[in-house]
């Protein structure tokens, strides 16, 4: 027969098995849940992370687009590049030669931004014939306007005027010849620096 102290430490072990019992049951609850709220939280931060970024480049496709509404760069239009190029004799422009106070001249002009410029020299026989395949290659870069310094240079040029009305051509010579809208003749002297910038600025301005 069982006594009233062996019944209560019967009845508090098994309190502890059934404690310990439902505690462990509850354990894998426990992970189970706290996987599901990571799970959850981390569902959350991934899908404000997703929107953020997709905001962003939605955001930066349309700053960056140039539809119909989007005005144009004033400054883009206003500032038009042009490549003003000389075509000297085989001195080129070292001090003293014939195409040095052209030059000088066109770099004057080169202040403008707009205005960028370029020389190639002749070599060679001195001759127009000789002179025409080097203004042809300036022609093709695409030299907006074409100085010539040189007789034979300023001769094949004069000759190419008609055949490229959209170039403009300076070229250094006493006046004479005919008369085109596309072809200034600059006299030399000393004041042939200051002439030839002052011309090519306007036939930038002018376009």
């Amino acid at each position: 027969m069982k006594t009233r102290r062996a019944w209560r430490a019967t009845e508090r072990e098994a309190a502890k098995r059934e404690a310990a019992e439902s505690g462990s049951a509850r354990i894998p609850g426990l992970l189970a849940a706290g996987a599901g709220a990571l799970r959850g939280r981390l569902g959350w931060a991934v899908a404000s992370v997703l929107v953020l970024v997709l905001g962003f480049v939605g955001v930066s496709l349309f700053a960056g687009s140039d539809g119909p509404g989007t005005p144009p760069d004033t400054r883009a239009r206003a500032y038009q590049d042009y490549d003003a190029c000389l075509l000297t004799d085989e001195q080129g422009i070292v001090t003293g030669a014939p195409a040095a106070p052209v030059w000088e001249g066109m770099q004057a002009a080169s202040l403008d931004k707009r205005i960028r410029v370029t020389f190639v020299p002749v070599m060679g026989e001195k001759s127009v014939e000789n002179a025409r395949p080097f203004l042809n290659g300036l022609v093709q870069r695409d030299c907006e306007i074409v100085v010539a310094s040189g007789a034979p240079q300023v001769a094949a040029a004069e000759a190419a005027v008609e055949r490229n009305p959209k170039v403009r051509f300076v070229t250094v010579g006493e006046a004479g010849g005919a008369a085109h809208d596309n072809l200034v003749r600059v006299a030399p002297g000393a004041s042939l620096k200051d002439d030839i910038a002052a011309t090519v600025k306007r036939l930038a301005r002018e376009g």
